[in-house]
């Protein structure tokens, strides 16, 4: 399908975006084996917002690719469920460039975790729409089969809003609650069924 391919390509171009604040930070004169050591210990945060940003990129594109091993057929909302996704996609390496140069901003603070949760609210939609098409979309679901899947996104849409509630006082910290995920996906599921 084009719109995985397109999707693929968006979410490649946006990963590797993520290494220009690594590439274009200057590490400044060094003279020593001891000052490249301490100039790399200088930039711990911008390699952990990278890392984190990374990440929780690849984690995204897993559910875009999980999403679209069901998806069999697309219409033109679907699509542009997909484009909002994508949209917020392109902005984390922005996002997180704000993040490491203004973290003590709020604005600064709430760029990456916003971002994400949007991205990860039009991946929910985007599901919730197939499933309401599930005849044409998801033909080789059952209705609760589908309703299963959603509640993975569900999750991550619900650690989501906690990690923007969450980090403002503890920043990118916010984002270790996505360790939780598999723990919530499996009681939302226990609860539908």
């Amino acid at each position: 399908m084009r719109l995985e391919a397109f999707t693929d390509g968006v979410f490649a171009i946006a990963a590797t975006l993520l290494v220009l604040d690594l590439t274009t930070h200057s590490i400044g004169a060094v003279t020593s084996d001891a000052e490249m050591w301490d100039a790399l210990g200088g930039m711990s945060e911008l390699l952990f917002n990278f890392a984190l940003s990374f990440v929780l990129l690849c984690l995204l594109w897993m559910v875009h690719v999980q999403q679209f091993e069901h998806i069999a057929r697309a219409d033109s909302v679907l699509v542009w469920l997909n484009n909002a996704r994508l949209l917020f996609v392109v902005l984390v390496p922005f996002a997180t460039g704000l993040l490491t140069q203004y973290e003590s901003y709020f604005a600064g603070r709430m760029a990456m975790p916003v971002t994400f949760f949007f991205a990860i609210l039009f991946g929910w939609v985007q599901w919730q729409w197939a499933v309401r098409r599930r005849d044409v979309m998801l033909p080789d679901l059952s209705q609760e089969d589908a309703v299963a899947y959603g509640r993975a996104s569900l999750s991550a849409l619900i650690i989501g809003a906690a990690v923007v509630v969450l980090a403002p006082w503890i920043g990118s910290f916010a984002f270790l609650l996505f360790l939780l995920d598999g723990v919530l996906t499996r009681a939302l599921r226990g609860k539908g069924d």
